[in-house]
């Protein structure tokens, strides 16, 4: 789960992390009146959306005026905001937030993200902060230092020091640098965060350490444990389509292919959308039922995967082991009829009750291509995707 930088640095102040005063706005009038609030007369007008790379987009600009503020907020609520994260499409601006404007004297990165290598977090930081920093991490990867952080003592005061000293934060400064990288390693770990990011991380003319900008991602899996983290969800920045798949228990992405995957947990469907592509095909979304479907949440699956208008075929592998064969056999089945099926469907059944799901689906009286294994299934399906079933 994602949220805007107005609501990470929310909680980053929580944890005593410094950032510039701001106000978020829903209209035009909105952010004048919190520059006029913020006082001053330097401000940046920020579009908030589920994206990096907004300065480059447009979407943060400096204003000297309040009537500046105006034009800029009138210019940017409603833009369709493109960045090398949002794809030529863009995302569409519904919020701003307004800021006060800093002195700055350096920009350096911090980040953190979850490394599945050391089952660690692990917290990066680089002298070359702002808006390339993965040109940064691509051309001279020597300028990203990185710590792997115990989870037992936590980032301690040397490590720290330490990466403040790397990154060339001055000494005066060094004491501030450290206790900020400590509070977002404090609000990462209490947070379940998946990323938590400052680019740019500011010195100040006057040596204030200050978070300029802020990101943060969250596990979706222990949200439960984070009522208020959900509370600041934005479905307007969030695909219809994974909304829908969110409120009846599916795990969906979509992809740019034709072929649609309905699968039972995430190794095996990762491993399905290998082979289509080994196959010679292109998986159209990557579709998780889980081990509890009914035949409810398998139509539902069908009606969400038939939505896009690429599809030209589908392919249900399943591994019964909590799961059984007969119950998605009846839910193919059920959701076939139902969502009135037209595109070929390739069906690859194994483990419990796999004889009489089989049955099921032959006795249906629909035309359902049956398969023996995933590498048949995934000729059937692509075979079945180009038309030659």
């Amino acid at each position: 789960m994602k949220i805007h930088e107005y609501q990470a640095k929310e909680i980053l102040r929580h944890y005593g992390v410094a950032t510039p005063r701001g106000i978020p706005c829903f209209n035009v009038d909105e952010s004048v009146n919190a520059a006029r609030q913020l006082g001053g007369n330097v401000w940046v007008v920020k579009a908030q959306i589920y994206a990096g790379g907004r300065g480059k987009g447009g979407g943060v600009k400096v204003a000297h005026s309040l009537e500046e503020v105006r034009d800029l907020a009138e210019s940017m609520l409603g833009m369709r905001l493109v960045t090398h994260q949002t794809g030529p499409e863009g995302q569409t601006v519904h919020r701003l937030f307004i800021e006060e404007g800093v002195n700055i004297a350096n920009e350096y990165y911090v980040g953190m993200v979850v490394d599945r290598g050391s089952q660690r977090v692990c917290l990066m930081a680089s002298s070359e902060g702002g808006m390339d920093i993965e040109q940064v991490a691509a051309e001279t990867p020597e300028k990203i230092h990185k710590v792997y952080i115990d989870p037992i003592t936590g980032l301690t005061d040397s490590e720290a020091l330490d990466i403040a000293a790397k990154i060339g934060i001055p000494d005066v400064a060094h004491a501030e640098a450290a206790k900020l990288f400590k509070s977002l390693y404090q609000a990462f770990d209490d947070n379940d965060a998946s990323l938590a990011e400052i680019n740019p991380l500011t010195l100040t003319a006057d040596n204030d350490v200050l978070a300029l900008d802020a990101k943060m991602n969250f596990d979706d899996n222990a949200l439960f444990r984070h009522a208020d983290i959900v509370a600041l969800r934005d479905l307007d920045e969030e695909d219809p389509v994974e909304i829908e798949a969110s409120e009846h228990d599916l795990s969906y992405i979509p992809l740019d292919g034709n072929i649609g995957c309905l699968v039972n947990g995430a190794g095996l469907a990762m491993a399905t959308m290998d082979i289509i592509k080994l196959y010679g095909g292109n998986p159209a979304n990557f579709l998780d039922v889980g081990g509890g479907a009914t035949a409810e949440k398998v139509t539902e699956a069908f009606k969400l995967m038939l939505k896009n208008p690429n599809l030209e075929a589908i392919l249900v592998n399943i591994f019964g082991g909590i799961m059984r064969c007969d119950v998605i056999a009846e839910g193919v089945v059920q959701a076939a009829r139902e969502v009135q099926l037209t595109v070929p469907l390739v069906v690859r059944l194994e483990g419990t009750n796999v004889k009489i799901g089989k049955q099921i689906l032959a006795d249906s009286g629909l035309t359902i291509i049956s398969a023996e294994n995933m590498a048949d299934a995934a000729q059937k399906v692509v075979n079945a995707a180009a038309g030659k079933a």
